[in-house]
């Protein structure tokens, strides 16, 4: 044992999780935790401009790089300012650590602050309960190390998720004789990865009978690092691959068996085939509203096999006709190892025509792409100056949905966005995180100006703390997926969505020191990429585009899938 202060408890307690990284923003309540770490070489921080900025890069690091992402704030506001970024690591079920201040639990009548509403108090444990899988607040320096422990166990095993930590000033100040442990408390969390092997021998029965088989891999596929089980799979079952939009880049998306996302805005081609489908199986998916749409006509001809590590899920939003709790990889593994004995390769080519046949006529990245300066040439031109590797996130609205519709994703973690929670302004603070995270890499950020404008501010954190994106802003001078909206089921009554032409981007990014482009044709848009991917500071594009120009196709809530716009 050591004495040592409960901040350096904290700091070596980090350090034996082998984090190397912490986004964050320093204040009152956690400045003993940040006297601990500084001339640090082994942690590096990075300062960001906005708390929540600090969670969208610590969730963009998680989702990159398959580590759990950490990011840190004082008390009060500090702490709330992060609340929106730890509910989107919850949505999508990211391995996040937050770390926050908190004023003095314990001391004199006159130092005891919790419960007095002190000067920027806030109950953040009873504010994150429901957006995290644990959260917990140290009462002695001595809880430091294990807490530690137990919050990163918990955040990365199972169904990754957000956990939070919060350090009472005091704690963080007091010195104690210190056991630096690896010992965890997590009494109550019980995990299932091991599959039921009798539920997975009438999965392979069923699948072995099919003659429509189609799989849908969600998120789950790309965390349980499954891909490659995924596509032997497909491969041997001559099974067509649909993703959900969180599962996007979990099948690379040029294999003649890919279908593309499924949902409201998903490819028709997927749609259509789920409609058809005879079996349907489902990994790592929680069914959500916006890939289903009608729960009751979803995939309605199919029997349903559901493989999830949250046995929560299965069940929850569509009845399935087998369910298998446990880990994707492990049980697509054991899958793949049982139809392989059972069955011939290359059945099902009756199937597979009608597939490829689906695809010509229906998606939309097989028809003619316009030379016009849209978002399916845009998307489509940057898929082909990227390499194989490149990571891109996209804000949310209209230049997400016609990012998953138009770019394609080649391998996975290399598409990353906010997909439960939809939340504006995640796209430029998760492109830093995955840059620090993967450093050579090229990084492009697919943005709109209405979310990019949201989290701005970090072009300062980009530069000063040199770490060079790209951000194509499709710029239509509105709140595009809204507006879009209103002209469809609101009769063009637009109200609250016009943004007008300010600010200027170009501008914008070099009053912060970045590099900025205006590109009004696609040779244009060609050399800023080009000359972006060999900055050494960041670059904005600004792509000025229709401010009319609509998502196709498009479900309306309540819709069965197949009814979509389109040709059908």
């Amino acid at each position: 044992m050591t004495k040592t202060s409960g901040a350096k408890a904290l700091i070596q307690s980090l350090k034996n999780q082998k984090v190397d990284t912490i986004f964050g923003i320093l204040g009152g309540a956690i400045l003993p935790v940040y006297d601990a770490l500084c001339g640090d070489q082994n942690i590096r921080h990075i300062i960001a401009r906005h708390e929540q900025c600090a969670a969208h890069a610590a969730e963009g690091y998680a989702r990159a790089s398959g580590r759990p992402g950490v990011c840190m704030a004082t008390s009060g506001p500090g702490a709330t300012n992060l609340v929106t970024g730890i509910a989107n690591a919850y949505m999508d079920s990211s391995p996040v650590v937050a770390l926050t201040g908190q004023v003095p639990s314990t001391g004199t009548n006159t130092s005891y602050m919790i419960g007095r509403d002190a000067f920027q108090e806030a109950d953040i444990i009873g504010i994150t309960t429901p957006i995290t899988k644990f959260n917990c607040q140290p009462r002695a320096v001595t809880e430091i190390p294990k807490m530690v422990n137990t919050a990163f166990y918990i955040a990365t095993t199972g169904r990754p998720g957000p956990v939070l930590i919060d350090l009472p000033k005091n704690i963080q100040a007091e010195t104690a004789e210190v056991e630096i442990t690896n010992q965890i408390d997590a009494r109550g969390y019980n995990l299932v990865t091991q599959p039921d092997l009798a539920q997975i021998s009438i999965a392979v029965d069923l699948l072995s009978k099919a003659e429509k088989p189609i799989i849908l891999a969600g998120g789950g596929v790309i965390i349980a690092n499954a891909s490659d089980e995924l596509v032997k799979l497909s491969d041997f079952l001559m099974a067509p691959v649909a993703t959900t939009f969180m599962g996007k880049g979990a099948f690379p998306e040029i294999h003649p068996l890919s279908l593309g996302s499924i949902g409201m805005h998903g490819n028709p081609a997927a749609n259509r085939l789920i409609s058809e489908a005879d079996v349907l199986l489902a990994v790592g998916t929680r069914f959500s509203d916006r890939a289903t749409a009608n729960l009751n006509t979803f995939a309605a001809e199919a029997k349903k096999i559901h493989i999830d590590i949250d046995p929560a899920e299965i069940g929850k939003n569509i009845d399935v006709n087998i369910a298998i709790v446990g880990d994707a990889k492990k049980t697509l593994s054991i899958i793949y190892a049982a139809v392989a004995k059972k069955l011939q390769k290359n059945r099902g080519l009756a199937w597979a025509k009608r597939v490829k046949e689906a695809k010509e006529k229906l998606s939309p990245l097989i028809q003619d792409t316009p030379k016009d300066v849209v978002p399916k040439t845009l998307l489509s031109e940057l898929r082909k100056l990227l390499p194989e590797n490149a990571i891109v996130t996209t804000e949310v609205g209209q230049n997400q949905m016609w990012s998953a519709l138009y770019f394609q994703a080649l391998k996975p973690r290399t598409f990353i966005s906010s997909g439960g929670l939809g939340t504006m302004g995640f796209g430029f603070p998760a492109a830093l995180g995955a840059k620090v995270a993967c450093p050579d890499r090229a990084v492009v950020d697919i943005a709109g100006d209405g979310s990019f404008i949201m989290t701005e501010q970090e072009l300062a954190c980009s530069i000063m703390e040199n770490i060079p994106v790209t951000v194509i802003v499709l710029n239509n001078s509105v709140l595009g997926m809204v507006a879009q909206w209103q002209r469809l089921l609101y009769g063009k009554r637009y109200m609250a969505v016009h943004l007008g032409k300010t600010p200027d981007f170009v501008k914008l990014a070099e009053a912060f020191g970045a590099q900025g482009f205006r590109v009004g044709s696609i040779p244009e848009f060609h050399n800023a990429v080009k000359q972006a991917l060999k900055s050494k500071v960041t670059t904005v594009i600004d792509v000025p585009i229709g401010s009319e120009e609509d998502v196709v196709p498009f479900v309306p809530p309540g819709c069965g899938l197949p009814q979509q716009r389109g040709d059908y």
